[in-house]
């Protein structure tokens, strides 16, 4: 049994995921949980090299195969070097993405097939599922206009994709929640960041058992 809690956020384009894992690491914090936030494709810096060649806008011609595979391998060791570690130290791991990415953009969104790439990341991640997934449900449109309008964020590879490749992200993300209730849960992206975060933190009070639950 795992001495930490394992938190991971998803989401599309836009949803907010870096704002909320930043306010919920500080509530954490005061609550005096031991935290480590972290990031996928990336983390460390083996799986952010990856990420690089992942993300560079000038790699278009990569194919999908080739892009699940390059997330599975910055996954594997992500997972061995931070994220296993830090678990065992009994924190508080909150990651931005991890294999529910995979399922819904190249499993759905890329049509690889979601068993397909859970086959490639069961063997990567060795059955470490979060204990917690929050979805932060928002809409391609609001979600890339808000990365239109965030001047200190970079575009990526993904960002360029057409609208219709976010609208069926959305749709795999939709239907992992229907087959992992127990463990994913969705959030409204949509509201203003601070009715985002009481909604994520009711949900991990719900949901850990009490395992985090003080006064906010």
């Amino acid at each position: 049994m795992r001495k930490g809690v394992f938190i991971t956020i998803e989401g599309g384009e836009g949803a907010g995921k870096s704002t909320l894992i930043e306010q919920l690491s500080n509530k954490m914090l005061q609550r005096g949980k031991m935290v480590t936030t972290t990031r996928e494709p990336g983390g460390i810096p083996i799986a952010e090299q990856i990420r690089t060649v992942i993300l560079d806008r000038e790699h278009i011609a990569m194919d999908a195969r080739t892009e699940a595979l390059l997330y599975a391998a910055a996954r594997r060791q992500h997972l061995v070097e931070k994220v296993a570690p830090a678990l065992e130290q009994g924190q508080i791991v909150i990651c931005d993405r991890f294999v529910d990415s995979s399922l819904a953009y190249q499993g759905y969104a890329r049509g690889l097939g979601m068993d397909e790439v859970w086959a490639i990341n069961r063997f990567a991640i060795q059955d470490l599922m979060p204990d917690l997934t929050i979805y932060m449900d928002v809409s391609p449109e609001v979600g890339l206009k808000r990365i239109s309008q965030a001047s200190e964020r970079e575009i990526n590879r993904l960002d360029l994709e057409k609208h219709s490749f976010h609208e069926r992200v959305r749709e795999g993300y939709l239907q992992l929640l229907k087959q992992n209730p127990d463990r994913i849960v969705r959030i409204d992206a949509e509201q203003s960041p601070e009715l985002v975060l009481n909604d994520v933190l009711t949900a991990i009070d719900s949901r850990l058992a009490g395992f985090l639950a003080t006064d906010v």
